[in-house]
């Protein structure tokens, strides 16, 4: 695939990037290497390839989940610097202009 300047730029239009003319050149070769990888990957004969679903043959490698006893509000307060009956009481960090 070839790739010219006007590509590049549309490429830092919608990216919201800005390259110096050195820049998009660099950025041209190495966007045409790349394409060019893809030509190559067009070209094996991928006719007998099943197509891969998932990364390994395990149906579930997770551990199972075990309820456990939850805190109380009590001792989930116990600690704090400062607290009412439910909540957290912490310092204001959000001002009205």
């Amino acid at each position: 695939m070839k790739i010219d300047l006007a590509t590049i730029d549309r490429l830092a239009y919608l990216a919201k990037l800005s390259f110096t003319d050195q820049e998009k050149e660099t950025i041209k070769a190495d966007l045409e290497h790349i394409t060019g990888f893809f030509a190559k990957i067009a070209q094996l004969p991928t006719d007998e390839v099943e197509p891969l679903v998932y990364m390994n043959t395990e149906v579930n490698v997770l551990r199972p989940d075990v309820v456990n006893a939850l805190t109380t509000h009590e001792q989930a307060l116990q600690n704090a610097p400062q607290a009412n009956e439910q909540f957290f009481i912490v310092p204001k960090v959000i001002t009205n202009p």
